[in-house]
């Protein structure tokens, strides 16, 4: 599975409908070959005038793109969608790996370099997040991780 986890300076895109692009966000990587993405809140002062700062605000699973109207590239919707924007958990909270790639190393987006205990993060995130959607297969990872983080709520893996 292909996850793009990315770093979000505000929000509106995507909108509640889980329209990812009706503002051109994150432009070209719209269009990168992924099946699910985690769009989390940076650190500064526009995420934080949103209250997004550091925070898990979406994710998305089995996208589907259609051209945008305006011509801005695509348009990309979700099987399986969830928005939280404010109201999401701290990334560092559930994702300690994650986080501290994306705010101590400074990464923009995350997609092939994943470590395998980074992807089985992310997997778990989905997991919990999306309410253990059929469409998402753990790494024996994942399944070790969500094995260990019981305090994520709704994160049971079968063996």
């Amino acid at each position: 599975m292909q996850i793009l986890t990315y770093k979000r300076t505000h929000t509106g895109d995507p909108d509640s409908s889980g329209r990812f692009g009706i503002n051109d966000c994150m432009g070209r990587i719209r269009n990168w070959n992924f099946d699910a993405v985690i769009g989390v809140g940076g650190y500064g002062s526009e995420p934080r005038s949103y209250g997004i700062e550091g925070r898990i605000n979406w994710v998305g699973l089995n996208p589907t793109r259609t051209p945008h109207p305006q011509g801005y590239g695509q348009i990309v919707t979700f099987e399986s969608f969830a928005l939280f924007e404010e109201k999401g958990p701290l990334l560092s909270e559930l994702a300690p790996l994650i986080a501290r790639r994306m705010y101590e190393k400074r990464a923009r987006v995350l997609f092939k370099s994943y470590s395998s205990m980074e992807k089985a993060e992310a997997e778990v995130l989905l997991l919990s997040l999306l309410g253990n959607s059929q469409s998402i297969t753990p790494t024996v990872k994942a399944r070790r991780k969500c094995h260990k983080l019981r305090a994520v709520k709704n994160c049971r893996v079968a063996t």
